[in-house]
Parts: C-alpha cells; sequence; structure tokens
C-alpha cells in the first residue's frame, strides 16, 4: 500500500498535470510565491512580501538587479505572473493587459514569382531596364554580359552546356520582347564559351606534365649524386 500511495503523489507532481506558467523562465517556484501572495490580505504585507520575491527574482540575474530598467522589468513580470490581479504598493505605474500583451504587427514580405529560378530574379529585372535604354551599343554590351552570367549559371544547374537558341529564347521572354538581340555574337558566345574551358583544361595537363618531368629530373640528380659519393668513398678507402 506505501509503494501504491508513493506512486500516485508522484504522478500527481508531473509538470504536464499542473496549470501552464506564464513566465517558464522563472520556474514554478517562483509561481509558486507570486500564487501565496495573492492569498495575502493585509496590503502591507502583500507589498512587503511582493518586494521579497522581487529580490529573489533579481538574484537570477544578480549583474542586472540594480539597473532601473531592469527592476521596472521585474515588477512588470511580477504583474504577468499573477495575471494582473495582485494589488501592491508598486514604484512604477501599474501595467495593463493591453500595454505588454500587445501583439507584434505583421512584417511585409515580398513575394514574387520567379520563373527562371537558376538564373535568379535580379536577371529578368535587369533585361527589363534595359528596354528602357536608348543607347543601341550599350545594350548590345549589357545582353552579352548577362548572356555570359545566364550560361554560366545553366551550366552550374543541368551540369551541361546550354543551348543557344534557349538562351535566345529566354532573354527575349525575361525582357518582354522590348529588346533587340544580335543573334550571330550570341552564337559566337557559345563558341567563345567552350573554348574557355577546353584552354583551361589544356593548360592544367600541361602544367601537371611539367611537374612531372621536373621531379623525374630531381630524382636522377640524387641518384647520380649519392653514385659518385659511393665512387669517391670506395677510392678513398683503397
Amino acid at each position: 500500500m506505501g509503494r501504491i500511495c508513493q506512486t500516485d503523489s508522484m504522478r500527481k507532481n508531473y509538470n504536464y498535470t499542473r496549470r501552464k506558467l506564464y513566465l517558464p523562465e522563472y520556474g514554478r517556484h517562483i509561481q509558486e510565491m507570486v500564487d501565496s501572495l495573492l492569498t495575502i490580505e493585509d496590503r502591507n504585507e502583500r507589498t512587503r512580501q511582493a518586494k521579497a520575491v522581487i529580490a529573489v527574482m533579481g538574484n537570477l540575474n544578480p549583474l542586472l538587479r540594480d539597473t532601473a530598467d531592469f527592476t521596472h522589468k521585474l515588477w512588470d513580470h511580477l504583474f504577468i505572473m499573477s495575471d494582473f490581479k495582485l494589488d501592491v504598493d508598486s514604484p512604477y505605474p501599474l501595467p495593463t493587459r493591453k500595454d505588454i500583451m500587445v501583439s507584434p504587427h505583421k512584417m511585409p514580405y515580398t513575394q514574387s514569382n520567379i520563373p527562371y529560378k537558376h538564373y535568379g530574379k535580379y536577371v529578368g529585372r535587369m533585361l527589363r531596364k534595359l528596354g528602357e535604354e536608348q543607347n543601341r551599343e550599350a545594350v548590345s554590351r549589357a545582353v552579352d554580359n548577362i548572356a555570359r552570367y545566364m550560361r554560366a549559371k545553366s551550366y552550374e544547374y543541368n551540369q551541361e552546356h546550354p543551348n543557344n537558341e534557349v538562351i535566345i529564347k529566354d532573354i527575349k521572354q525575361m525582357a518582354d520582347f522590348a529588346i533587340e538581340i544580335d543573334e550571330v555574337a550570341l552564337n559566337n558566345l557559345r563558341s567563345d564559351y567552350k573554348q574557355h574551358f577546353s584552354s583551361h583544361q589544356s593548360q592544367g595537363k600541361n602544367n601537371n606534365g611539367k611537374k612531372a618531368q621536373k621531379n623525374g629530373k630531381s630524382q636522377r640528380q640524387q641518384m647520380q649524386k649519392g653514385r659518385t659519393k659511393g665512387t669517391q668513398r670506395h677510392n678513398t678507402a683503397k
């Protein structure tokens, strides 16, 4: 019977069976102290005990308890934990539920549809701005640079070189068909784009071959030095 009564009392002490805390960071013992303040009938005694509870709350952060703003915050937390039912002489204005329990304003986030996510949203903005530009040479240079960027991003996304027709089609659609495109220049740009990678790879191979030759020569020179030193020692021994 003793074991059964002990297990029943332990089950009753679980936190999920208790009421929800208003400020969980202070713990349940501080909440029980605040609840005991509501049972005190004498106002002066209730105020004295409230100051003692404030001192205990301040001990949780001893470095900040002497500042004016922090003590004001502690008194506000005391009234919050009492559900604004505590009637004491506070050194600060009594807060109300409307002043403290104010819901924050929603942040207005820009929701925009990006039809070509692998290019990004700024590529379409730049192309639409180019439709307002009157200088054709500046527009052609800008389109050339944007096309290079689009090819690089398309290669990173698809792991293959993009088709020239797809790039031209995407540029026209993102620009709302407001700019003129030199398709011949974009065709030449595609070959330059491929040659850039091939030349880079060939340079890497040549550099690796040169390094291997240098390492082979250094090993041969070290072997020859060892042989000459061995023959010199043999001659001096004779």
